[in-house]
This record gives C-alpha cells, sequence and structure tokens, in this order.
C-alpha cells in the first residue's frame, strides 16, 4: 500500500538520461496501472503527481501533510482487525493473482477456513453483539 502526499511526483525518469529503467520500474509499472499509461510514463520519462497516481489506483490514500502520518493511520485501522483475518485476506489477494480459474474457490477456502473457526472469529462476533471492542488473541 501507498501512502503520499499530495505534492509527491512519481516516474521512471531513466529515458531521459539514455538508460532503462532496469531496476524493476518497467516490470512493475504495467502490473500496477494500465499497460497504455505505463508505456507512456516509460517511453516519455514524465513524472506524474500523486493526484495522479491516485486516480490510477497506485496509491492508496493521499494526504495534505506529512504521508507517515497518513500512513499510520492506515496502520492503525489495519491493526485493529484480527490478525488471523488480516493475514489470511492478505495471502489470498497477494497469492489469487497466479491461480487457475479452476482452482481459486478452493485454493482461497484453505487459507480461510480456519479464519472462520478461530477463537477470533467467535470474539469478533460476541464483540459486536456486545458492542464493545474485540480483544483479539489471534487464535
Amino acid at each position: 500500500m501507498i501512502v503520499a502526499n499530495r505534492n509527491a511526483k512519481f516516474g521512471i525518469p531513466e529515458v531521459k538520461r539514455g538508460l532503462a529503467a532496469a531496476a524493476g520500474g518497467l516490470i512493475r509499472m504495467p502490473r500496477q496501472m494500465p499497460f497504455r499509461v505505463a508505456m507512456e510514463f516509460a517511453l516519455t520519462g514524465e513524472f506524474f503527481g500523486a493526484e495522479r497516481a491516485y486516480q490510477l489506483g497506485i496509491i492508496n490514500r493521499l494526504t495534505d501533510g506529512p504521508a507517515l502520518d497518513a500512513a499510520l493511520e492506515l496502520a492503525a485501522a489495519i491493526g485493529a482487525n484480527g490478525p488471523l483475518a488480516v493475514k489470511a485476506s492478505k495471502q489470498v489477494i497477494v497469492e489469487s493473482r497466479l491461480w487457475p480459474e479452476d482452482e481459486m474457490w478452493k485454493r482461497q477456502q484453505e487459507i480461510v477456513g480456519p479464519v472462520f473457526v478461530s477463537e477470533d472469529a467467535r470474539e469478533g462476533a460476541a464483540a459486536f453483539a456486545e458492542k464493545r471492542p474485540p480483544n483479539w488473541k489471534g487464535k
């Protein structure tokens, strides 16, 4: 996830110096934004602002203040959730990009199934019913 100040600039300007962005930019950009947009930025070497990055979906949050403050707020929002559920959710999102269509549901269930029978799942339901914050144990 990326949090950035509205004034931040992004780009891979290596072509302006007769170089190629071989440290990963050419590989990662087309996976993070539309192919044609990645091609434009890679071939022109132009920078783009945080607002454009947000519109393209490669920035999660924009801030007018320090990006670190907003990143810590995002981390706190994630940290307030059930740790087993967060871990499983992240794992499915990261790994599922490579799963064959006919195996997606089975693989997802293998990862998330244990979450639904965990102590944390019971605690989450109880906390909701009792209108109180949950006390996660990671079990």
